[in-house]
This record gives structure tokens, C-alpha cells and sequence, in this order.
């Protein structure tokens, strides 16, 4: 996957939902990416995370790609946001 157009589709999706990119964590070797975004003035939704997300799926098919992405916020370490998101998803 290219970093460039990874980046580019996680900070269009945050800024859609009115977030910040802090970190990208992004580990090329094992196509494993942690991406943390942050929301000013208010906390992030699990509907942010999710929509972000959502937003790398449609844009990189994992089964061509074969990564692992998770979404978290500052606060929320990335196994807190896995857990919350496996509740949604019930």
C-alpha cells in the first residue's frame, strides 16, 4: 500500500468529521496501520473511528491489500477501540 494515498484518505475522512490526524503508525513491513485522530474542542465519537475506518476499507481492498487498520483517539488505546468496535458490530 503507498503511504502517500493511505495518508491522503485518513486525513480527508478525519477532516470530514471534523477531527485531526495525530499519528499514523504505519508498519509496511507487516501491513499493520494504527491510525490516531483527535477531535478539538470535543471528545471523538466511536462514530468518528468507525467512519474513518470505513473510509480506508472503501479505498483499499483488503483482500488485495491484506492489511490489519485500527482507529483509535487520543485516550483510547488501539485494544479499547478494537473491543468497542466488536460491541457495534453484535
Amino acid at each position: 500500500m503507498e503511504r502517500q494515498a493511505f495518508e491522503k484518505v485518513v486525513l480527508q475522512a478525519a477532516q470530514t468529521r471534523g477531527c485531526t490526524l495525530v499519528d499514523i503508525m504505519f508498519n509496511d513491513d507487516d501491513n499493520i496501520f494504527e491510525v490516531t485522530i483527535d477531535k478539538p474542542g470535543a471528545d471523538v465519537e466511536l462514530a468518528d473511528c468507525e467512519f474513518v475506518h470505513r473510509a480506508v476499507l472503501a479505498a483499499f481492498d483488503r483482500n488485495i491489500e491484506d492489511y490489519a487498520l485500527t482507529i483509535s483517539s487520543v485516550g483510547i488505546d488501539a485494544a479499547e477501540a478494537d473491543e468497542m468496535l466488536k460491541t457495534i458490530n453484535e
